[in-house]
């Protein structure tokens, strides 16, 4: 029979240890205690404190700074697990010097540096610059959702909520109900009964107060979106493994080296009004590394969720040789349109967003004649004229819509139309006086992306920018904000890409 040692693994140990023999160079948690206490100017966070003659001694912002940022790059992204580290990993015990904060003292610091981070991240790209890392040949910008903390359950548009009020208002009656009719209830029923009441009447006046002292967060088209209660500034969103209550956070880096140049979340679906602030941040943070001309010779890449033509005309006053695609740049290009695979997935696709529906007639299944402006549906009845002067993205439209009469009773309706018709039928629009129209920046893009060249060059944004997320949210576990609104949120963001660009200096650093 073998005969092996025991495992003491779970065996505690008494032996000295030398905390500065922990830091190995060439770790991650070298190159931090490297650029944190050699390179970083943390006097910003001395006005924090007032302390020189009277109470306690503050935690100094390097140590706090370490632990905080090599907590994320291990994933613990909760000040009480950070602050239980420093109690019981060696690791953290070298780079705090063996001082043990509270978790309240982290997730304070971490919550208040929203005026700190930002001198940080550039004193830290800059050293970056210095090690070449750099390369500024071309810029790729793309956004990651993240959860924040947050219930989606709490989300809704103002009238949401309020029937959602009404209806705690309606249950807690019914106990109250309840009790009156039936007198004969145990003092457990009763006692339970109570608890519940007081926890729906709770929640009735948590949404009460909260539309008594907010306003209605209105979306781009100045329609109600909906807002969350617990932190108003997040956005309920939809991402491939699910749906989310979280902040969009936006990044862009350079190519090179993949190191981060600009961070900014963003409590919203949508990415195209993040566009022009975030090229703007960059711009000032170019200028800070002492390069403000840049632009005149760098590229930039963009997928289809920062297309607009409102975006594409201010990209060309930015002197940036742009590549933003477009929603339909993948079926124009050759080798996707002769791809089986394509054809089949973008079909799965549609189905699922169409629920199993057969495709819909869209506008080039309909007849129109531009010089009578008249139009026919594909069961051959007449569509009446009901704008005729549409203008978008400096293109020219004119739009028909079927009469009522005719589109309730037609048999074409179910592959016309997603919903039985109750106020108007089906509309369409036409383009019109396209020979004489202005070519619009999307067609310039269209045209310059289509091209070999532009294809290409579109090409390296995948590589460029997508493995930064997959590396902060996947390989570093930083996937969840912890911290609520705007601010906080935005300062967290910050500094998971700060532990990222820390990274690319792990190597250069000895």
């Amino acid at each position: 029979m073998a005969n092996y040692k025991p495992d003491l693994s779970c065996q505690s140990k008494f032996i000295p240890i030398d905390f500065a023999q922990q830091i190995i160079p060439g770790t991650f948690e070298y190159a931090l205690s490297h650029i944190v206490d050699k390179h970083l100017d943390l006097s910003p966070f001395d006005k924090w404190y007032d302390n020189d003659k009277g109470g306690a001694a503050a935690y100094p912002p390097s140590v706090m700074l370490k632990i905080v940022l090599f907590g994320y790059s291990r994933g613990l992204v909760s000040s009480r697990r950070i602050a239980k580290a420093c109690e019981t990993n060696i690791t953290f015990m070298s780079l705090s010097g063996d001082e043990q904060p509270h978790y309240t003292s982290i997730a304070s610091f971490v919550a208040k540096m929203k005026d700190q981070i930002e001198p940080l991240f550039t004193q830290v790209l800059m050293i970056c610059d210095r090690e070449g890392l750099i390369g500024r040949n071309m810029f790729a910008i793309d956004g990651c959702k993240i959860r924040s903390n947050a219930s989606k359950e709490w989300s809704g548009t103002f009238d949401e909520l309020e029937r959602k009020q009404a209806k705690l208002r309606r249950a807690s009656q019914r106990i109250l109900a309840r009790h009156q009719a039936q007198d004969g209830l145990s003092e457990d029923d009763v006692a339970h009964d109570l608890k519940q009441q007081a926890k729906l009447d709770k929640s009735a006046n948590k949404i009460k107060d909260f539309l008594a002292m907010n306003e209605e967060k209105l979306g781009s088209r100045k329609t109600p979106v909906k807002s969350n209660i617990t932190d108003p500034d997040s956005a309920k969103m939809t991402t491939s493994k699910g749906t989310i209550q979280g902040y969009n956070g936006i990044a862009i880096n350079d190519d090179k080296h993949q190191v981060i140049l600009q961070a900014q979340t963003w409590g919203s679906v949508g990415e195209q009004q993040t566009l022009k602030p975030a090229i703007e941040q960059l711009q000032q943070q170019l200028e800070q590394l002492g390069t403000p001309d840049t632009f005149a010779t760098a590229k930039f890449t963009a997928d289809s969720g920062f297309h607009s033509e409102v975006n594409l005309e201010f990209m060309a006053t930015t002197g940036l040789d742009a590549y933003m695609a477009d929603t339909a740049f993948r079926s124009r290009n050759p080798l996707f349109q002769q791809s089986k695979t394509y054809l089949t997935e973008q079909e799965k696709r549609r189905l699922k967003r169409n629920k199993g529906k057969a495709r819909l007639f869209n506008s080039s299944d309909f007849y129109f004649d531009e010089q009578t402006l008249t139009s026919r549906c594909p069961a051959g009845k007449t569509l009446w004229l009901s704008v005729n002067n549409i203008e978008t993205a400096g293109k020219q439209y004119v739009r028909f819509a079927g009469y009522l009469k005719d589109c309730r009773v037609c048999p074409l309706q179910s592959q016309c139309m997603r919903k039985v018709p109750i106020k108007q039928g089906r509309q369409v629009q036409f383009e019109i006086n396209s020979t004489e129209k202005r070519v619009s920046y999307t067609d310039k893009m269209r045209v310059k992306i289509d091209s070999s060249p532009g294809r290409r060059e579109y090409s390296k944004r995948l590589g460029a920018i997508e493995p930064v997320f997959g590396n902060i949210t996947v390989n570093k576990g930083m996937n969840k904000f912890t911290l609520r609104g705007q601010e906080k949120v935005n300062t967290q963001w910050q500094m998971y890409c700060l532990v990222h660009n820390i990274e690319k200096l792990r190597n250069r650093l000895h």
